[in-house]
């Protein structure tokens, strides 16, 4: 309990030994001063009760003595103190930008695409305990669902969450990028890393990719991006449960020069589930950084209450030599 406890002055706390001997003096002051007196029987005491002001008097001495204890405790300045720490941790900021148009619905991944890059990414999160991830969605416009945070319960409910047909739909990679990268410009982290996975071409928004992933390597934010999809047909179902395929394009040559326009950036393809973890492992076992961190002692003085309460026992004990 009292672990965290340190004194300012301890060599004040051998005053404490004034305590007991404040003890045997009282002890010994009033064996002295009692009178032998011969009583044959306590009858006519009432039944030899005491009377409440002996109780009093003695309670005035232990009061004197609680007093003094914690004066003197007060003035070795007790402080609770936090202690000093240094040891090392893997912490970056990432951000993952995520495609929920209508084609990452495709099934060449098991159940879908977009159900597979969940699973995949909520295991990636998990790996990343010392990280701060945020998590951006994109179709036909962008989206923050959740800002840089440590707390990845959070986050691994918002991504378990995410669903296709809640944004316009369409493929809006520029403003995606852009979204991702007003969510961690500011970051004060060693390294910023934003993983942008989709599995389509360019064909809506404001922002152009290019000049998107451009802006990103200016701030210093390494980009890793991530094509999903089979190559061929792939195998979908309508909003009535009907099946039909179609040919998903993807701009290979876009996030490749995307990837490239930032220090250290990387384009991968994922044409099923277990390439797509093998990517994200990829990732995971390059992005670690390490940081040396120092946990400084604080220090907070806890003396105030011990001297009010030794007041307060002095105060009292000057009321009871008072009411004598």
């Amino acid at each position: 309990m009292f672990g965290n406890i340190s004194f300012a002055h301890p060599w004040i706390l051998l005053l404490l030994a004034v305590v007991p001997l404040m003890i045997v003096w009282y002890v010994l002051r009033h064996k002295h001063i009692k009178a032998p007196v011969n009583i044959p029987s306590l009858e006519m005491f009432g039944g030899g009760h005491r009377s409440p002001r002996l109780f009093l008097y003695h309670l005035r001495f232990v009061l004197r003595c609680l007093a003094v204890t914690l004066l003197v405790i007060a003035l070795a300045r007790p402080q609770s103190k936090m202690s000093r720490e240094e040891m090392e941790i893997e912490g970056i900021d990432i951000v993952l930008a995520m495609d929920v148009s209508g084609s990452m619905k495709g099934e060449d991944f098991k159940p879908n695409r977009l159900e597979a890059a969940k699973d995949v990414a909520l295991k990636f999160i998990d790996g990343r305990h010392n990280d701060r991830i945020a998590l951006v969605e994109f179709a036909g416009e962008a989206f923050t669902q959740t800002p840089l945070t440590i707390d990845h319960n959070v986050l691994n409910r918002q991504l378990s969450a995410m669903r296709t047909g809640l944004l316009e739909d369409g493929t809006a990679i520029g403003d995606g990028l852009a979204t991702a990268i007003n969510r961690i410009k500011d970051s004060k982290a060693v390294s910023k890393v934003i993983i942008l996975l989709t599995d389509g071409v360019n064909n809506r928004g404001s922002i152009d990719p290019e000049t998107a992933a451009e802006l990103a390597g200016e701030y210093g934010i390494r980009l890793y991006t991530i094509g999903v999809g089979s190559r061929g047909e792939v195998l979908y179902h309508d909003e009535y449960g009907r099946p039909f395929h179609s040919r998903a394009d993807l701009d290979e040559g876009l996030l490749t020069r995307m990837a490239e326009s930032t220090d250290g950036g990387h384009y991968y393809r994922a044409t099923n589930k277990k390439s797509l973890d093998e990517i994200f492992a990829d990732i995971d076992k390059v992005e670690k950084t390490r940081i040396d961190v120092t946990q400084y002692r604080q220090t907070k003085d806890e003396y105030k209450p011990l001297l009010l309460l030794a007041l307060l026992a002095l105060a009292l004990e000057l009321l009871l030599r008072l009411d004598n």
